[in-house]
């Protein structure tokens, strides 16, 4: 499908109309440029059509219908409560094309070329699409994110999935096991056992090793609760039928399984080696401070250039590569880049919270007026500052951690101290209270909770 008519030159060229690559196109239209983006599949890329939105959807749905089966403590009692998959399924492919006709519709306004299908580099300025079109560029965008590993031992069929399949399925599967024990992992374990799958977690080592492990203990509890049987120090040896042996004797019957060990970039058929672009030794694109390869002409944004690879960071790095082909002065010089995991509680974090020279508070959600009345009192926000006071990370353990982050991002990026956000009025009642109140704690005046002097 084509947007319009097929220029034969354009000033920019964005590869991959991701969540990265059409906000670099409508930013650079935005500045006057003429652009082209190129997609093979759909507008909004895997984020929008098969990881981020449609998990969180699907996320939310299946803690609707966890919640309404366990409310009895409220005074709800739900009697014959049932759930259709199909429905379910529907409504979060539905979700997605909303989405994707509203990242259509933006990119006809402001002029941007939009072509279906796949595109060769045959220099630093000129493409080749699939049709065989060829396409001059002052400046090109690679914004082709990236794709699931694939474990050799446990390669993907109809009964082996990625997570995306995993999001597609119109169907609640008897039980599932997944090899990997990332956020994607967790997720998708709270996603499906919450709707009544027997979930089973194999983890190398630990569920979330690189978090902070307070945290993570109540996001292993969290899991538990909901009955997923993490498999720890454990790798996945082979697969006879619906039979899983690992490596430490054990086994797991399942009829889905789930790989979730990671991701690696997608660079493979670009033409990159017709251009001066160099990849590192894990095959990441190499690019500057102002995200520009060893191309003159190119740049390269999101998952394609490393770590972290999160749909946010790939969002602002969009907005920048834009501005550096329109010939602004632009960096990534982000301080922060905020990582949340959309768990039961949810747990979010931004900057760090150890360190020399870092003092850490703690305050828990318990404390809070609205966790106790919503019943949601797992959790505890982290506030980390310097010796004068200054903000240097946050975690938050709770009920919309996710949305209480960003708080704690832009008190980071703007050189905030704890005294700044404890003088700021919060609103009550609300979650985003216990960020106050643990800045209140750092400056020891905490109010609604008694440290005993050490």
């Amino acid at each position: 499908m084509v947007m319009g008519s097929l220029p034969e030159r354009s000033d920019l060229a964005v590869v991959g109309a991701g969540v990265g690559g059409y906000i670099a196109a409508i930013r650079a239209a935005q500045l006057g440029m003429s652009v082209v983006l190129i997609e093979k599949e759909k507008l909004g890329g895997h984020c929008l059509n098969y990881a981020c939105i449609p998990s969180k959807t699907l996320l939310n749905i299946s803690k609707m219908y966890y919640e309404a089966r366990n409310s009895d403590g409220f005074g709800i009692i739900a009697q014959q409560l049932s759930i259709d998959p199909k429905k379910m399924h529907q409504y979060r492919i539905d979700v997605s094309s909303k989405l994707e006709n509203g990242v259509g519709f933006l990119c006809k306004s402001y002029g941007v070329e939009v072509v279906k299908g796949s595109a060769v580099f045959i220099s630093g300025n000129k493409l080749q699409l699939t049709n065989g079109t060829e396409i001059d560029f002052t400046k090109a965008v690679i914004a082709t994110g990236s794709e699931p590993v694939e474990l050799e031992d446990f390669p993907f069929a109809e009964d082996v999935i990625d997570y995306k399949k995993a999001l597609s399925l119109d169907y609640i599967p008897k039980s599932m096991a997944i090899i990997g024990a990332g956020y994607v992992a967790v997720e998708t374990a709270t996603l499906f056992a919450r709707l009544g799958t027997k979930v089973s977690i194999i983890a190398r080592s630990d569920v979330l090793r690189t978090f902070d492990q307070e945290a993570v203990e109540i996001i292993k509890t969290g899991l538990q609760k909901l009955g997923v049987k993490i498999y720890r120090d454990a790798m996945p040896k082979s697969k006879q039928g619906s039979t899983i042996q690992l490596s430490t004797g054990e086994t797991i019957d399942s009829d889905i399984t789930v790989v979730a060990v990671g991701l690696r970039p997608y660079t493979a058929g670009l033409g990159l080696e017709n251009t001066k672009t160099e990849l590192d030794s894990k095959g990441f694109i190499k690019v500057d401070g102002s995200l520009r390869t060893n191309d003159p002409n190119i740049l390269a944004i999101g998952d394609v250039i490393g770590e972290p690879m999160l749909a946010h960071k790939a969002m602002r790095q969009g907005v920048i590569a834009a501005e550096v082909a329109y010939g602004m002065k632009s960096a990534f010089d982000n301080i922060v880049i905020p990582a949340v995991v959309f768990s039961e509680p949810e747990v979010a974090i931004a900057g760090t919270i150890n360190g020399e020279g870092i003092t850490t508070t703690k305050f828990p959600m318990s404390a809070i007026g609205r966790a106790i009345a919503m019943d949601k009192k797992e959790g505890f926000v982290k506030i980390a500052s310097t010796k004068d006071g200054l903000v240097k990370g946050v975690e938050i353990v709770s009920e919309h951690a996710g949305d209480m982050i960003a708080e704690a991002a832009l008190a980071i990026e703007m050189g905030a101290t704890v005294e700044d956000i404890a003088d700021t009025i919060h609103p009550h009642p609300t979650f985003s209270e216990g960020v106050q109140e643990a800045a209140e704690a750092a400056l020891g005046r905490p109010i609604h909770f008694f440290y005993s002097k050490k």
